[in-house]
């Protein structure tokens, strides 16, 4: 599969024409409760996973998405230690990412110690771009969301950018979405990969209203093909945000791949940059 910058690359000036939308009025309402996806900050929760999170405590982060690690979900962390360190700093592990394998059960058993609300798989399980491997991954998706709810947990899948390929004329994230069943398996949806492909969110949110509860936010920097901090690329992140009733957003993370900064000094630009937002 490419990487999120070769393809980016690649698609970049498909994607222009889809992300250069048109501002909207601000109102009144300030953006508040903002996540972030721990990838952003990956070699730093490695290296020193408490002092990490209390650095994004320090920049009003609310909301904390984990991701696989070398030292697994938690970053070497128990799974009770990690709920009670967001805690006390005023910070909630209200998401993570995981892989639906053989390992399922114990990561099940994890996130309920954690206090996780939503599960997410980043991957798909099964290799194979075909409507019916589509499909079956929803079967398997269905099943997993039922596993989820026994615990009070919801489960859900990330996208990236190869769900939207065609076959036979059907994209086969549409296929995923329309076989799988959405009280169950609830989407977190990439707009950056989403955009990068060619597509428009705006359009999802219409098609599919509510099946969104979760996004990942990023800024895509299209001279430099990569992502960037909020306001350097050509996303409008307004319009997207004003449209998330219509999405059924919950919680948003915001995730950066590239810095102009280091990924904490990012961070603390992408911060002042949403302060300064009215919904």
């Amino acid at each position: 599969m490419k990487t999120r910058r070769d393809f980016i690359k690649q698609t970049a000036a498909f994607a222009a024409g889809s992300i250069l939308l048109p501002p909207f009025v601000n109102s009144s309402k300030k953006i508040d409760n903002i996540g972030i996806q721990l990838y952003t900050v990956r070699k730093e929760m490695l290296a020193d996973a408490i002092g990490t999170l209390k650095q994004l405590a320090a920049l009003g982060i609310k909301q904390i998405e984990s991701a696989g690690s070398d030292k697994g979900y938690y970053y070497g962390l128990q799974p009770t230690v990690i709920k009670k360190i967001c805690a006390d700093l005023g910070m909630k592990l209200s998401s993570g990412h995981i892989h639906l394998d053989d390992k399922w059960k114990q990561t099940l058993e994890d996130a309920v110690l954690s206090g996780q609300e939503y599960l997410i798989c980043s991957s798909m399980p099964a290799a194979g771009q075909t409507v019916d491997n589509y499909k079956k991954t929803a079967a398997a998706f269905n099943k997993a969301g039922e596993d989820s709810n026994k615990v009070n947990i919801k489960f859900g899948y990330h996208n990236h950018d190869f769900e939207f390929e065609k076959q036979n004329g059907q994209v086969l994230y549409d296929v995923l979405l329309d076989n799988t069943d959405a009280n169950l398996v609830h989407m977190e949806l990439d707009l950056g990969w989403v955009i990068a492909t060619g597509n428009d969110p705006l359009t999802y949110f219409k098609n599919y209203p509510g099946r969104f509860p979760l996004w990942h936010l990023k800024d895509m920097n299209l001279q430099k093909k990569e992502s960037t901090e909020f306001g350097k690329g050509s996303l409008n992140i307004l319009q997207i945000l004003q449209h998330r009733e219509q999405s059924g957003l919950k919680y948003f993370y915001v995730e950066q791949e590239e810095y102009t900064h280091s990924p904490l000094e990012s961070m603390k630009e992408n911060m002042n940059y949403l302060a300064k937002l009215k919904l």
